[in-house]
């Protein structure tokens, strides 16, 4: 397991091709190996087509003419083969599985937490840089617009197989972690919210890739569960960030939230660069052709990959990168409806950045540390509720799907309709218990009950978003990410004055925190619609279906 952790990581590989393919070799360049019979043709016999396969790769061949056909048939198609199916990262042990799945949580904790990370110590930015209380909060929305734009390039080129997510993952980790010196010596707002921006752009592989990277290595009937074990650490990692930022914004200063990220997302490079192997089956195949075609002098072997690259144009490279996304987006209703409801969920996620602090600083009197550490109930709330997703899911998904049993996208539905009834329930716990006469452990309850619901939510419809477009889940799926991050990224601007104009001396977030319930309320539509009406949905859609 250690042999092929290094040997597919980002150092391994650079090692690998500095010494010329002398270190961590593969078995095609090992001396006396055979190849299968497959891969090894007749030259002499196909001497007209390779010339003619030259012929196409140099763009001198009309690609419409019939002669083409009969080259195309020539090629030689890599696969995996018997004497490397354990290469195969669906092959791979429960073990190397595993740790792969909880490197890839790690690196979205390690870069997800950096969106709020500074947020509890806003008074003292807002001093130290003269600014308002909305200005200070500009640099957080920065930071979740590059979680929206980054997707729109690096998931593209992730799915390119001669790059794969590793490298992607790698380069940006290193570059978000220098990012971090000079936003932590920022001395004006303009340089720190362009810092901030840039930021969360090489941040995003981690959020757009990282369910991508667990359906590599994860079979179909235990994807959900692999998807909602990841997503604990997507969901907990903005949590997580104001209970370190508290730390550092109360014991040193709020430029010390920046070197801790510095010091945290610096560590990973370095250890996931050694350890994370590459994980997208399109990319080795496409290294494993590489070698083949070396070994054997057989120019006609190629991947897939290849094949599928070869054969797209720029044009329809952008479409499916930049206005695909948009399209499926806005006129296919039930993205739209998934899209504004996860948003929302999102949304009110980030707009508590903002309502923590009136209700543990203000009402309850907490220190910083205090505050930062009362974002626990959504952990435990998320905890709580991802055992029991993961269990069901187990227990009625797997198993039908290993039982050879049909199971329609509906069948996620029912998750989203109770998520949908637990979490406005969380906010209005929250928003009208929030007062000095109730203890503040009933606060966090609700907080808990929120992030419960809220976690449901994104693992149902998104299940439900996977089933019902597989054939354009990237660009769904894009789309969605670019959707709700815009969403997220404008609520702080306006929370603390939402929580401000419509609060009470009594209950400060209690008309507020009702807006929001209210709206997640009408919103519990959304999936009864999809219960009722999903099917017919689906059959009109032009993008629905394999």
């Amino acid at each position: 397991m250690s042999h092929l952790l290094l040997r597919d990581s980002f150092w391994g590989r650079t090692i690998y091709h500095l010494s010329k393919h002398r270190y961590f070799s593969f078995p095609e360049e090992k001396d006396g190996f055979i190849a299968p019979e497959k891969y090894y043709l007749n030259m002499d016999q196909v001497s007209i087509h390779a010339e003619s396969e030259k012929n196409i790769v140099e763009g001198l061949v009309d690609t419409s003419n019939s002669s083409l056909e009969e080259v195309k048939t020539t090629r030689v198609i890599v696969d995996w083969d018997e004497y490397d199916q354990k290469e195969n990262p669906q092959n791979w042990s429960s073990l190397l599985k595993c740790f792969v799945v909880f490197e890839v949580g790690i690196l979205t904790v390690a870069v997800y937490m950096g969106s709020a990370i500074y947020t509890p110590g806003i008074e003292d930015i807002m001093r130290d840089l003269n600014v308002s209380r909305t200005v200070a909060t500009l640099p957080l929305t920065l930071f979740v617009i590059g979680y929206a734009v980054g997707p729109m390039i690096f998931s593209p080129m992730s799915e390119h197989p001669a790059i794969g997510r590793t490298t992607i993952y790698v380069w940006t980790l290193f570059i978000f972690a220098i990012l971090q010196i000079p936003t932590a010596l920022t001395t004006n707002i303009a340089g720190f919210c362009i810092l901030r921006f840039i930021g969360g752009f090489f941040a995003s592989p981690a959020l757009a890739t990282g369910p991508a990277s667990v359906g590599d290595v994860i079979a179909i009937p235990h994807l959900p569960v692999g998807l909602g074990l990841w997503s604990i650490c997507a969901v907990c990692g903005p949590s997580l960030g104001p209970l370190f930022g508290a730390i550092f914004s109360q014991l040193v200063s709020w430029r010390w939230c920046f070197w801790f990220l510095l010091i945290t997302s610096g560590t990973l490079f370095i250890v996931l660069g050694f350890t994370l192997p590459e994980t997208y089956v399109p990319t080795l195949l496409y290294r494993k052709a590489r070698r083949l075609r070396a070994l054997t002098k057989n120019e006609l072997i190629i991947s897939k990959g290849e094949l599928d690259i070869q054969d797209r144009t720029a044009k329809e490279v952008l479409i499916e990168c930049l206005w695909r996304p948009v399209d499926i987006s806005f006129r296919d209703p039930v993205v739209l409806m998934i899209n504004l409801y996860i948003s929302m969920v999102y949304s009110i996620w980030y707009i508590w950045f903002e309502a923590f602090p009136i209700v543990f600083l203000e009402i309850y009197g907490f220190s910083l540390i205090g505050m930062g550490a009362s974002f626990a109930g959504i952990l435990i709330g998320v905890l709580i509720c991802s055992a029991c997703y993961c269990y069901a899911c187990h227990v009625t998904f797997a198993r039908r799907i290993i039982a050879n049993e049909t199971i329609h996208p509906e069948f996620f539905v029912p998750g989203a309709i109770i998520g949908g009834c637990i979490m406005p329930t969380g906010i209005f716990i929250l928003g009208w218990t929030a007062t000095k006469s109730v203890h503040w452990i009933v606060p966090i309850i609700g907080s808990g009950l929120f992030a419960a619901g809220g976690y449901l939510i994104f693992q149902t419809l998104f299940n439900y978003l996977a089933m019902s477009f597989p054939r354009y889940m990237a660009s769904a799926f894009a789309g969605n990410d670019l959707f709700r991050s815009f969403s997220a990224s404008v609520f702080p601007l306006f929370g603390h004055a939402l929580y401000a104009n419509l609060g009470s001396e009594k209950f400060p977030v209690g008309w507020g925190s009702s807006v929001l319930g209210f709206i997640t309320v009408a919103m519990i539509a959304i999936p009864v619609t999809f219960m009722r009406y999903g099917p017919r949905l689906r059959a009109n859609s032009r993008y629905a279906g394999p």
